[in-house]
């Protein structure tokens, strides 16, 4: 698999609404540069470390690879990300205005720390997209959700950055239909859905987001830096599932 940085990917290049539609109609995904100015992104990442309980200054206590947080209230700097002009014109342009439903807080927070035996949590897959009836969720080719990353830290290529099959959507898209797996039992679907595409990482700093397509396969990494990377990954709803005959965005990346 040839590796290509964002900007060789094509996502850089952004138009009125902070992304470039096209790229995203043939990558699977795309960066929007500064959703809130680099500070809101530094607030948000030390009141993550009050919560954690560590300290940035104190590699002594980072000890495990992952520590999970959250942010459930949209408290201060977190609720600024999430009422970001720039991101719902985002939003906007790839899931239609009217499309998505707005979210107060930017939910669960995967916090990677270096030089670590890195945790089993690096294979590739889709997020769950689709919610069944007895409330559980599963992925299916019918999605209700798209994917949003938000970046609290800088993120190099060495810094565990997400790992991204640029253009594995349309590969997804043939496979999935209106039945719903179960994600924890889909592992060689998703290893095989788009092998041999180019990778993408999603680097940036605080402040910047990634939009991905719920059938952008992708993956963590090991941390390779020196300093934690602090980033948020949350489901965005959509107001309606996503079908073939869809005019969106999202349904022409999806090849339909």
């Amino acid at each position: 698999m040839e590796r290509v940085g964002i900007e060789e990917a094509g996502v850089e290049s952004a138009g009125v609404e902070g992304v470039d539609v096209e790229e995203f109609v043939a990558t699977g995904f795309a960066k929007v540069e500064g959703i809130v100015p680099r500070e809101v992104g530094d607030a948000a990442r030390a009141l993550l470390w009050q919560r954690i309980g560590l300290s940035p200054d104190d590699p002594s206590g980072w000890t495990q690879p992952v520590v999970w947080t959250a942010d459930l209230t949209g408290e201060g700097p977190f609720g600024q990300f999430m009422a970001s002009p720039r991101l719902h014109g985002a939003l906007d342009a790839i899931a239609g205005p009217g499309g998505w439903m707005r979210r107060g807080s930017v939910g669960n927070i995967p916090i990677r720390f270096p030089r670590l035996p890195p945790a089993d949590d690096r294979g590739w897959h889709v997020d769950a997209n689709t919610q069944r009836p007895d409330g559980s969720w599963g992925v299916s080719g019918r999605p209700a959700t798209l994917l949003l990353l938000v970046l609290f830290s800088e993120v190099g290529p060495d810094d565990a950055p997400t790992r991204v099959r640029a253009g594995s959507q349309r590969d997804l898209a043939k496979i999935l239909d209106e039945k719903v797996g179960d994600p924890m039992r889909m592992g060689p679907v998703f290893d095989d859905a788009g092998r041999d595409r180019p990778l993408a990482l999603a680097t940036g700093v605080p402040g910047d987001a990634y939009i991905l397509h719920p059938f952008t396969v992708h993956a963590a990494q090991e941390h390779l830096g020196a300093e934690p990377r602090f980033m948020a990954q949350m489901p965005v709803i959509l107001t309606n599932p996503l079908t073939p005959g869809d005019t969106t965005t999202l349904a022409r990346a999806a090849g339909w």
